[in-house]
């Protein structure tokens, strides 16, 4: 779903700010929230959100608002009504962690660029 800003914002080249969205969710347990970029924003003005995709977990009860991002060279104007950004409901699996060893693998602990391409 589309995330619409409820307030002015002016928002300059290689600055951040919080916009607000003036929505509230309450997830069942095993749902999140995810907050992602707009593409029209980020291929036209260089906007996106730094911390994509951003995760709302259940237990957040507070207004949503988007970290907006401008990379482009001019002051960018958001206005009330604006879409700023897309939210996705996701289910997820919780899990319990267990201190152990480690299985052999291939790969091992080789990181990037480890697996030859």
């Amino acid at each position: 779903m589309d995330l619409h800003a409820v307030e002015d914002v002016v928002l300059p080249p290689g600055e951040t700010k919080l916009v607000a969205t003036g929505l509230a969710i309450e997830l069942p347990a095993g749902y999140e929230a995810q907050i992602r970029p707009r593409s029209g924003l980020a291929l036209k003005h260089s906007i996106t959100l730094p911390n994509a995709p951003a995760t709302i977990d259940p237990g957040y009860r507070g207004e949503l608002r988007v970290i907006l991002l401008n990379l482009g060279r001019a002051d960018f104007e958001i206005r009330r009504g604006d879409r700023i950004a897309q939210m996705v409901i996701a289910r997820y699996e919780a899990v319990e962690w267990e201190e152990g060893d480690l299985a052999e693998s291939k790969r091992g602990a080789g990181g990037f660029g480890s697996s030859g391409r």
